[in-house]
């Protein structure tokens, strides 16, 4: 098992402060995994295995008649000695109700509760109702690239060789523990991407019109990177003679956000410090998802490498946001507490030089400028905007 230090160590934060901690992402992106790695911290650090309760409700035991209180009766039958007990709840929204069991739980026991879930179930009013101030959300992400050098360590290709692999096939870990072709890693991701959409979105939310939808999700994966509109969406499949409200493209949109297939990257204006409702940008959970539904394209890689630093941004705990300054646009505006970076991402330089970095020279304050790229000739200070490799910028220790 390759440990992900980052999540332990958050997960190690919140130990026995008495909220519910929640791992909440996108299908097969490490989440049972993270969990296996606490149960064995929580044996290092001398818990009892007998006082480690580890349930996973995807299994056919689990039909689909069970009630939060079968789920409730069946972890309380367990806990027969004193002390503590430590729950590793993994997919528990295929329980009806869990979040009523879970509360239970934390008020009529002495409980350490962590669980995990792939849905907008971990998103929605009843956790807000029954664990209201009670939770905290702890977003997983496929792994980042320092991440998937380690699950690379046996591999003899240098740190930039491997950036292009996992540019083109991604962080989803049972990708990057093997060796696979191309070909086979993009079918490996579109059968997570199909799980998803079939148990996660069209089955729960009950689309009738697969194709249309289909169709959506494709618009959005073509235009990683761009702003656009539910409007924009909606008129665009008129041109293509097909029906679709406005409305129905705000419903798609925000089921693919509750099962963690895109996330929306909004606007800020910097002149007027206020966070823009209009004109978002998507990204897509993993570069490879793209890939796994058009096809490798060359002229995709920009879009790519923005879906990777805005993810590594994330991952580092930074609020991300597109930046507006006047007609100008600075990729991304990272806010963390009383820090803040922007970032401008790109191919190559010297060719794009000029615009990147005079757009992040007309903000006129203190905190750091990077220009990132792919260029390995062209890193460097220009007026105090850092020219950094890709490469290295992910595997910066800070910014």
């Amino acid at each position: 098992m390759i440990i992900r230090p980052n999540y332990i160590n958050t997960l190690k934060t919140y130990r026995d402060v008495p909220i519910v901690k929640i791992l909440a992402g996108i299908r097969r992106c490490g989440k049972s995994t993270i969990l296996d790695m606490l149960r064995n911290d929580l044996l290092e650090s001398g818990i009892t295995a007998d006082h480690i309760i580890s349930m996973r409700y995807t299994s056919e035991d689990f039909d689909d008649g069970m009630t939060d209180k079968d789920m409730y009766n069946g972890i309380k039958g367990q806990m027969t000695g004193k002390g503590r007990y430590y729950l590793l709840l993994d997919e528990v929204q295929e329980i009806s109700g869990w979040e009523k069991a879970v509360n239970s739980l934390l008020e009529n026991a002495n409980t350490d509760i962590y669980v995990t879930g792939s849905n907008s179930k971990l998103m929605s009013s009843e956790i807000s109702t029954y664990l209201t101030g009670r939770y905290v959300s702890i977003p997983v992400y496929t792994l980042s690239f320092a991440e998937y050098l380690k699950f690379k360590k046996s591999d003899s290709r240098s740190p930039k060789e491997l950036l292009n692999e996992y540019l083109r096939q991604g962080g989803f870990p049972i990708v990057a523990l093997s060796n696979f072709d191309e070909r086979s890693a993009y079918q490996i991701v579109e059968g997570i991407y199909n799980s998803v959409i079939t148990n996660d979105i069209t089955k729960r939310h009950n689309i009738m019109n697969f194709d249309l939808f289909n169709r959506v999700v494709k618009y959005i994966v073509e235009n990683v990177g761009k702003t656009f509109s539910a409007n924009a969406i909606a008129k665009f499949l008129k041109s293509e003679r097909r029906s679709l409200s406005v409305e129905a493209v705000y419903n798609y949109l925000d089921w693919l956000e509750k099962a963690f297939v895109i996330y929306r990257c909004q606007r800020y204006d910097l002149q007027g410090k206020a966070v823009l409702k209009t004109q978002v940008k998507f990204y897509l959970a993993d570069a490879s998802l793209k890939y796994c539904i058009l096809g490798f394209d060359l002229k995709s890689i920009p879009s790519i490498l923005e879906n990777v630093v805005y993810f590594e941004l994330r991952r580092r705990g930074y609020e991300v946001y597109i930046g507006k300054s006047g007609t100008k646009e600075i990729d991304f505006v990272a806010v963390q507490r009383d820090n803040r970076i922007y970032v401008q991402v790109c191919t190559r330089l010297p060719e794009e030089s000029d615009r990147e970095i005079a757009n992040l020279l007309e903000i006129k304050d203190h905190y750091p400028k990077y220009v990132v790229t792919l260029d390995e000739l062209a890193t460097g200070n220009v007026n105090g905007v850092k020219i950094i490799h890709l490469a290295d910028f992910l595997l910066r220790n800070e910014y």
